[in-house]
Formats: C-alpha cells, sequence, structure tokens
C-alpha cells in the first residue's frame, strides 16, 4: 500500500512541477473547511454526499421548516397581530410538520437516538441564531 502512496505523491509533484493546477477554480485561495463536528460520525459521509449533491435528508429540511414557522409565530403574537385566522393557519402547519417529522424519526429508528437529538439540537441553533 505503501508503494501507492509514494506513486500518487509522485504524480502530484509531477503535474504541480508542470502547472496543471495553476488555473483550477479557488486557486490561492483558503480552502473552506466545514464543521462538521455536530454530525455524528456514521452520517458524516452520507450527510457530506447529499450535501455537494444539492440533496437535504428530510428531517433537515422539515426542522428547518418548523423553526421558521416558529419565528413567524412569536412574530405574530410579539407584534400584537389580531389576525387569528393567519395565526391559527400557521399553527396548523406548524403541528403538520412536526408530526410529519415525529413519524419519519421513528421510521427511521431515530427518535431516541441521542446523538442524532444532540445534532437536531445544534442544528436548530444554527438555524435560529441562539443558545437554547
Amino acid at each position: 500500500m505503501a508503494i501507492l502512496f509514494w506513486l500518487a505523491e509522485q504524480r502530484i509533484q509531477e503535474a504541480m512541477r508542470s502547472g496543471e493546477f495553476a488555473n483550477l477554480p479557488g486557486h490561492g485561495k483558503p480552502l473552506e473547511l466545514e464543521d462538521l463536528s455536530g454530525v455524528p460520525e456514521e452520517l458524516r459521509m452520507s450527510y457530506k454526499m447529499m450535501k455537494n449533491a444539492g440533496l437535504l435528508p428530510e428531517e433537515v429540511t422539515l426542522r428547518a421548516e418548523c423553526v421558521t414557522l416558529e419565528e413567524l409565530l412569536v412574530a405574530c403574537h410579539t407584534s400584537g397581530n389580531s389576525d387569528t385566522g393567519e395565526r391559527r393557519e400557521l399553527e396548523s402547519k406548524l403541528s403538520l410538520k412536526r408530526l410529519r417529522l415525529q413519524r419519519l424519526l421513528q421510521e427511521r429508528g431515530l427518535e431516541g437516538n441521542a446523538a442524532y437529538s444532540d445534532y437536531g439540537d445544534m442544528i436548530r441553533q444554527r438555524l435560529t441564531g441562539r443558545e437554547e
């Protein structure tokens, strides 16, 4: 196996000397490293692949939608909005999203998973921008 690493390193060095990497996007700029410390180790690769493909797991999307609906409800309450129809509609949507999320977590066996729960809390903190 060591010979393969050596061979790969030699080819990389040769390509660098010939300037094959000079015109790549991001050349000369620092790398943007992602902080995946909040993602359970067994989920990191799959989440990274899905993110690179432009896909998000449904539970992540549902959590984000729940946070948005919660913020809209808070805005309705703090603004003194007397339109109870709008508030009821938001509460109904939020309830449906929470039920779907709960059902999805049960189906995937993630409901009692402590690592997934901690990860969900970290997502909520990032989306809301505040600690709970």
